[in-house]
């Protein structure tokens, strides 16, 4: 399917960068079940946070979350939660994007409430983040191995389910939650205007301790476009933008910034190759035509590239140095290797 897509996607300023560009070594290939997308490794090892990946485990994010939504961890392991809908099929459950799930606040309060007794029996601390996101402090889980949501969307579930020791006590928990939900309102009037019902909660992300700051391997001046959990990082940044657009940013650039682009991952997740190909064109437009023309007029010195698929991540460094190889052919075949 690569090359049928490569040959669609229409984007020449695309092309000159990553043909151009020169390739320091890739990251190893990924583990088919890995519990991460290979985009949220790189960025987690980046703010230094390669135990739990190194152990095959999802990044620790869970307090720098509750942190960014204006909540202090108070002691002991905190989880992030999030509200999910598992579509059982013949013989395998499959994860839905969460992005899909248009949760309300009010819709998922009520779910909070129906689901908290249940965790106060197990003398766990349910707390409630945002609509999309809630926390539980489960010390005695901290051996868990868990999966980030969007590593485990779309396939069969089972590798991806939290494992270790305790894991029985989760599920048991889990399933009375799901029991809880089954009949309820919200529910009930999510299916009858043809929503998907709220039927499991997502656990992964486990962090032991509050973050006073998570410095970045080359620390950075500014990030832009942060979201979902990776919007975590943001705040440790000394200039964090939640929305940019290219030529916000190239007036008045960075000395060394983050920006990620994610828009391409709902319809990969999805399937849906055709808002993939109008997803990139529409990057082609928005960011890779104007910072190809900063570099062009010396307003940008140096852009680094790195595009991953669900089992690696390819690296693309672009300076004025090489813009000047006029005698390489404009292409998209990098994309393939």
């Amino acid at each position: 399917m690569a090359s049928a897509l490569v040959h669609q996607m229409h984007a020449p300023a695309l092309a000159t960068l990553i043909s151009r560009a020169k390739m320091p070594p890739r990251m190893p290939e990924f583990e088919p079940v890995a519990r991460v997308l290979p985009h949220g490794a790189w960025l987690a090892y980046q703010f230094g946070l390669t135990a739990a990946l190194e152990s095959c485990n999802s990044p620790p994010v869970a307090t720098a979350a509750m942190q960014m939504l204006g909540m202090t961890p108070g002691t002991g392991v905190w989880f992030i939660l999030n509200p999910a809908h598992i579509h059982l099929g013949l013989d395998h459950a499959t994860l839905s994007d969460l992005r899909q799930l248009s949760l309300s606040n009010a819709e998922s309060r009520a779910l909070f409430d129906a689901a908290k007794p249940y965790f106060d029996q197990a003398d766990k601390t349910l707390l409630f983040g945002d609509a999309s996101t809630w926390f539980v402090r489960a010390n005695d889980w901290n051996a868990l191995l868990t999966s980030t949501p969007d590593a485990a969307c779309g396939r069969n579930l089972l590798p991806w389910m939290p494992e270790g020791e305790r894991e029985l006590e989760w599920r048991q928990l889990h399933n009375a939650v799901q029991m809880a939900w089954h009949a309820h309102p919200v529910n009930t009037a999510r299916e009858q205007r043809g929503a998907e019902p709220v039927n499991a909660l997502w656990l992964w992300g486990a962090a032991s301790r509050a973050l006073a700051s998570l410095p970045a391997i080359v620390p950075y001046t500014a990030t832009y476009c942060l979201s979902g959990w990776m919007s975590a990082f943001g705040p440790f940044s000394p200039d964090n933008r939640q929305t940019c657009s290219a030529i916000e940013l190239t007036r008045n650039p960075p000395e060394h910034g983050l920006l990620l682009l994610d828009s391409l991952l709902p319809p990969a997740l999805g399937n849906d190759w055709p808002q993939w190909i109008a997803s990139v064109n529409a990057l082609e437009k928005d960011w890779f035509a104007p910072l190809l023309e900063a570099l062009q007029e010396q307003t940008l010195d140096r852009l680094t590239l790195h595009l991953s698929n669900d089992i690696s991540l390819t690296t693309f460094v672009n300076d004025r140095q090489t813009l000047h190889k006029f005698w390489i052919r404009k292409s998209l075949a990098r994309l393939q290797s």
